[in-house]
């Protein structure tokens, strides 16, 4: 079996990175597999060679020990490939819409909204290719491509068990985003499959991702691996873990005087150190 840790480099590894690489370290090391770690660099103007250096430091500071790293911005002929299937098929179109045009229509009332409304959907193919110079987006053509996949689709979850993907709520999603040359669910679904990951270990806030990532699998012809979505770690507050809310660092964790290898233990064994906590418990 093959497990991977795919972190992003735009900030340091919090304490819930930190569970979630030993989670996926442990199932492939109980295994006798393989445990990749993956940089997903593909945000360039947020990515930061010095964390990509810490993300190193805080898993051999837990004691894990891995295959690569691979860099998903080397890796950008796979994503265009892969959009370029989808284009064929007719199943993407590009969207022209900023996020303040998207907010205000979402706020008309009209009675329940998708996500994205699906304006630039609704262009003909003459006018979005007369505007092709101008800065877009791609979006999965939500119904079109359920209709193409047809049939039910199911993944299996290692808590939850059989699956079925219901990706219709999400609406048409961004499939590669104006500054950046694949989104989050192209180039992980893609990326999986061409390392061979057999088994995703991440958390319970991307189970709702996993129902697009199957539907993408199913119109890309690609394997669908196994999925362990684990529960999250919580700070004082009762709030996830995040970069963007400042959340403890591993490197906190590490200057303030912890072991990494004790740290990890206590994970294992359901133990967190002060100020954290587990859902529900």
């Amino acid at each position: 079996m093959v497990s991977r840790f795919a972190p992003s480099p735009t900030g340091r590894l919090h304490l819930g990175h930190g569970w979630s690489a030993i989670l996926a370290h442990d199932l492939a090391a109980a295994a006798g597999g393989r445990f990749l770690l993956r940089i997903e660099d593909i945000d360039g103007a947020r990515s930061r060679a010095e964390h990509v250096a810490g993300i190193g430091e805080d898993l051999r500071w837990l004691g894990l020990d891995w295959e690569g790293p691979v860099f998903q911005s080397q890796r950008l002929a796979l994503y265009d490939a892969a959009l370029g299937r989808l284009r064929a098929m007719g199943l993407v179109y590009r969207c022209f819409c900023t996020r303040a045009e998207i907010a205000a229509s979402l706020s008309a009332p009209h009675g329940p909204q998708p996500a994205y409304p699906g304006t630039c959907r609704r262009l003909s193919a003459e006018e979005a290719e007369a505007r092709a110079a101008a800065p877009h987006c791609w979006r999965l053509d939500m119904a079109a491509a359920l209709a193409r996949a047809g049939g039910d689709l199911i993944w299996h979850d290692a808590a939850a068990g059989p699956v079925r993907a219901d990706p219709a709520p999400q609406g048409d999603i961004v499939i590669a985003r104006k500054d950046a040359p694949a989104s989050y669910h192209l180039a992980a679904t893609v990326d999986d499959a061409e390392q061979g990951v057999t088994d995703v270990v991440r958390g319970v806030d991307l189970f709702e991702a996993t129902h697009v990532h199957r539907l993408l699998q199913a119109l890309l012809d690609l394997p669908t691996p196994r999925y362990h979505h684990h529960r999250l770690i919580l700070d004082a507050t009762g709030q996830r873990l995040a970069k963007r809310r400042g959340s403890p660092s591993l490197a906190d964790l590490r200057a303030a005087g912890a072991d990494g290898a004790t740290l990890a233990e206590g994970l294992r064994a359901g133990r967190l150190p002060t100020s954290f906590s587990w859902p529900n418990s």
